[in-house]
């Protein structure tokens, strides 16, 4: 099964992503490698190869993530790829990421695919895929299954779809539709993908052993620093659904005060 690897890429994540590539060249074999950069300009020395390069530059609001993911995907369909794996610039591969993912695509073509990740903690910087295993403690807001192991999500469950890593063969992906270009900056993307899946009556199975480590950089809780894309961006995704995505963060937003519910939206206190 021809498998292409897409990430998307911004210089400020190109520590991470050097981590990445050495990674894919341990565990990946021949694969149809795809990056595509969301700076205003591409960056001087990132050309490779193997790997072709896309630049999606950024939209009046920010980085156009979803819309970097679509052109990616498209280009790995161009070249030939049966089956699209889509891994975060901050995400690891662990060494039975892809056989997990082609195996369950085997199994499960019609399927959005989706395998555990683990949060890596600062003083965690492996050097090789080799030290993963040894790592591995998936996020507990999302299933975690044995090696080997899927089982079909909940419909409750596709709140939980995230795009750190997960998989889908070209037919899928085109039932899906990509992600909603709509999204600029942080936030709803992975949501509305989710959604999307459930509403086109597409299966998400979780996948015992595709594992990602996802390295460490700071965070903030809620990110104060994406406050105005989360509102943007949330309310696009309540026109497209009629409800609010990352309710706990909202919550959070107001109870410090920042922000406001007035009728139906979100909007900020002056």
């Amino acid at each position: 099964m021809r498998t292409a690897v897409i990430t998307v890429a911004s210089s400020a994540r190109r520590e991470h992503l050097d981590r990445q590539r050495r990674m894919l060249a341990e565990v990946a074999g021949d694969i149809v490698r795809v990056e595509a950069w969301l700076d205003e300009t591409l960056p001087d020395g990132i050309r490779d190869a193997d790997t072709v390069t896309l630049h999606v530059p950024p939209g009046p609001h920010g980085f156009r993530v979803g819309e970097g993911r679509n052109r990616a995907a498209e280009a790995a369909m161009t070249a030939g790829a049966e089956l699209l794996v889509f891994l975060d610039v901050d995400c690891l591969p662990g060494p039975d990421l892809l056989t997990g993912y082609r195996a369950a695509a085997d199994a499960h073509p019609g399927a959005l695919l989706a395998g555990a990740v683990t949060y890596l903690a600062s003083v965690q910087r492996p050097e090789s895929a080799s030290d993963l295993p040894f790592l591995t403690r998936p996020h507990r807001a999302r299933p975690a299954l044995p090696v080997g192991g899927t089982r079909a999500a909940t419909p409750a469950e596709y709140d939980l779809f995230w795009s750190l890593s997960f998989a889908v063969t070209p037919a899928t992906w085109n039932r899906i539709g990509g992600f909603h270009p709509g999204y600029e900056g942080y936030g709803a993307e992975d949501t509305d993908l989710g959604w999307t899946a459930r509403a086109r009556s597409v299966e998400m199975r979780w996948i015992g052993g595709a594992d990602a480590y996802h390295q460490w950089h700071p965070v903030s809780s809620p990110p104060w620093q994406h406050l105005d894309d989360i509102l943007r961006n949330g309310a696009a995704f309540f026109e497209r659904w009629g409800e609010w995505p990352m309710g706990g963060w909202l919550e959070a937003f107001a109870a410090a005060g920042a922000i406001e519910r007035r009728g139906d939206g979100w909007v900020r206190v002056r």
